[in-house]
């Protein structure tokens, strides 16, 4: 076979792989600087909380039920963790909020009494009840993607709001506006 019975690529194919390479770098790119979001709500908004009976995380306190939380008044549903670095950084706003009289309950997920007491000395502790989820199924039951989240129940166990993330100083009076429409 001599050098003309081949056939010659076109022009453009020559400076194929250096285009591709260029789309490639710009939809990275445009990855870096603008990401999607990565939250996965829950599709409970609006809907009774799934009904759920945890046990006491610790020998000193009560366990939680859904049924606590459908009491008449608003909740706040902490899902938290005492290996969770975002529960440390949102504790002094949860703290804050139960000062404010706001009712707290929690529900710790893979956790060890003796982490969350720990967490809970170190960090102040917000909690009326502490359910201990070590199988992360009713976290899962919520729509909860990750620790911490935190719920706002209203007084008839209607999920009215979800925060995903730490809850931070910013973040605090909504989360006091979200529990007075709850309480409507």
């Amino acid at each position: 076979m001599n050098a003309q019975s081949r056939t010659k690529a076109p022009a453009w194919a020559i400076w194929l792989p250096l285009v591709l390479f260029v789309g490639f770098v710009a939809l990275v790119t445009i990855g870096l600087y603008r990401p999607a979001d990565r939250a996965v709500g829950s599709t409970l908004v609006g809907k009774p909380m799934p009904a759920f009976v945890l046990p006491a995380a610790l020998p000193d306190r009560p366990g939680l039920r859904s049924a606590d939380i459908a009491s008449g008044k608003p909740h706040l549903v902490n899902i938290f963790a005492s290996w969770c670095i975002p529960c440390r950084v949102e504790a002094p706003q949860l703290g804050a909020l139960a000062r404010a009289g706001v009712a707290i309950e929690g529900i710790s997920v893979r956790d060890s009494s003796e982490a969350l007491n720990g967490f809970l000395k170190e960090n102040g502790d917000p909690y009326q009840r502490i359910g201990a989820d070590d199988d992360g199924k009713v976290q899962l039951a919520l729509g909860s993607s990750g620790v911490p989240e935190t719920y706002v129940i209203d007084g008839k166990g209607v999920i009215r709001y979800q925060h995903i993330g730490e809850i931070r100083p910013e973040h605090v009076p909504m989360i006091l506006e979200k529990l007075r429409e709850a309480s409507q």
